[in-house]
């Protein structure tokens, strides 16, 4: 879910001596942003994976102002200049949460907050919400009717990692800027712990990309769903046996990150008064159950390729407990079967929502993954049913190898820091050092309802001329 917030004015709050127009244009690009969310937000499903490029526009064009009236309320300067800012009065803005728990059937309460930093604080994460979004729609391709290449394949991962590690990046900045300078409201996404939280489980979630470029195994699972996908014949996936036991390392650093994540929202939530989301916190745990899933049965491919088919059989047994899909004989064999009648449900429930293009993947890949073991256990079990050499289940998580983390803390708000609307060449350049000729947005805080259509992509009041203020259809890289 993406944000969305109120109307409201800079004008009446900020003066500039030096660029009087800076709080003119920064409301006329903060009411756009507020439109296309608006927009975005009433869209259906299918028509949201298209818009996210569109918010992701209004928000890369809406930024560089918000920085530089940052920027002149600290007495930084800008790329060698000097901005004045002065404060009239203490600015209070509303948003939407999105991490918040609220009663089925309604809209995220709107919160207010104080200051240019609560501002701040949601429109980054707006931005890293949007980042994250866009990577899970690169990742729809894998699951098109036309099955990719593995060329393909590599290069839709590598993009949506790229989205990730970006998202990343959005939520590490603010958990430092945060800890800098706190912000007085009750929304938990202005909280340290949450912004930690948020990026460990793009952290983990980008890692687990880092294998899944490899891993040939999901790409099975997903031409065997695919209908019309006849290519049958084709030749057993094989994994060397470095680069399995590689992979599973990666998985457990995965799983860490989300036992962190999980672990830092709880600390959020007893910070403030607002519960956490049930349905975020039980998907990171999905996601930490899967990542460890998925170490036990690369595990297992590692030992079966080493000839240790027993010990295989018995890491697959390992991955279906952590999913919760035992096979157990104490479990009963009615339980058993209710079990997997349920299973079978939820299974569907996932691929009917990938065939209508919804929002899949609520379950952080966890029946994915079950698939993929039950296909390597019952091609295993048909080479090993005559042999009684498992090892024991309960032994082999305790012979686990330390973790590897695949990706690194490399930052781009840099370049939102350093990109403003005074930098060389930039058409506001000249504009906003005049004086305002007319009157900024001024209006009160009203429901969405009345609020739409209010502004229009070639009609916003306070634009300047020969500038088309409107969202792009290219898709925009950092």
């Amino acid at each position: 879910m993406v944000p969305t917030t109120s109307l409201v004015s800079f004008s009446p709050f900020f003066h500039s001596s030096t660029h009087p127009s800076l709080p003119l244009a920064a409301t006329t690009h903060r009411a756009v942003l507020r439109n296309v969310l608006k927009k975005h937000k009433r869209l259906s499903v299918q028509l949201q994976w298209s818009n996210l490029v569109n918010v992701l526009t209004a928000l890369e064009d809406y930024i560089p102002y918000l920085f530089a009236l940052d920027a002149g309320l600290g007495g930084k300067q800008v790329n060698g200049e000097e901005i004045d800012i002065t404060l009239l009065k203490e600015i209070d803005l509303e948003w939407r949460t999105a991490l918040m728990a609220t009663i089925p059937g309604r809209e995220p309460l709107r919160i207010k907050g104080k200051g240019l930093d609560y501002e701040i604080c949601f429109v980054l994460s707006t931005l890293a919400y949007v980042s994250t979004l866009l990577a899970q729609s690169q990742l729809r391709a894998l699951y098109a009717s036309v099955t990719p290449t593995a060329e393909q394949r590599t290069a839709i991962i590598t993009r949506a990692t790229k989205y990730l590690l970006q998202a990343h990046s959005i939520h590490a900045f603010l958990v430092t800027r945060a800890e800098e300078t706190p912000v007085s409201s009750s929304a938990i996404e202005t909280t340290s712990a949450a912004q930690g939280a948020l990026a460990q489980l793009v952290l983990a979630e980008a890692t687990l990309l880092a294998v899944l470029k490899d891993d040939p195994y999901p790409a099975l699972v997903a031409r065997d769903r695919n209908k019309n996908d006849d290519e049958w014949k084709f030749k057993a996936p094989e994994i060397p046996k470095v680069r399995a036991h590689l992979f599973a390392r990666l998985c457990l650093a995965a799983a860490e990150h989300a036992a962190i994540a999980e672990a830092m929202l709880k600390v959020s939530a007893s910070d403030s008064t607002a519960r956490v989301d049930d349905h975020l916190i039980k998907y990171i745990n999905d996601i930490r159950r899967t990542s460890k899933a998925k170490a036990y049965r690369l595990f297992g491919i590692d030992a079966e390729l080493g000839g240790e088919t027993g010990e295989g059989i018995a890491w697959l047994s390992c991955g279906k407990k952590e999913l919760g899909f035992s096979d157990m004989q104490e479990d009963g064999s009615r339980m058993k079967g209710l079990a997997k009648l349920k299973k079978g449900w939820s299974e569907q429930r996932e691929d009917r929502k990938i065939e209508k293009g919804g929002q899949w993947g609520s379950d952080g890949g966890r029946f994915e993954e079950a698939r993929i073991i039950e296909m390597l256990d019952k091609k295993w079990n048909k080479i090993n049913d005559t042999a009684s050499n498992l090892k024991d289940i309960l032994s082999l998580p305790a012979m686990l190898t330390r973790s590897v983390d695949e990706h690194a803390n490399n930052s781009i708000m840099r370049r939102y820091a350093r990109k403003s609307a005074f930098w060389s060449g930039h058409p506001y350049d000249k504009a906003l050092r005049t004086t305002c000729s007319g009157r900024g947005h001024t209006a009160e805080n009203s429901d969405s309802s009345e609020e739409e259509g209010q502004l229009s992509k070639s009609d916003v009041p306070g634009s300047f001329p020969g500038r088309s203020i409107g969202t792009s259809g290219e898709e925009s890289y950092y």
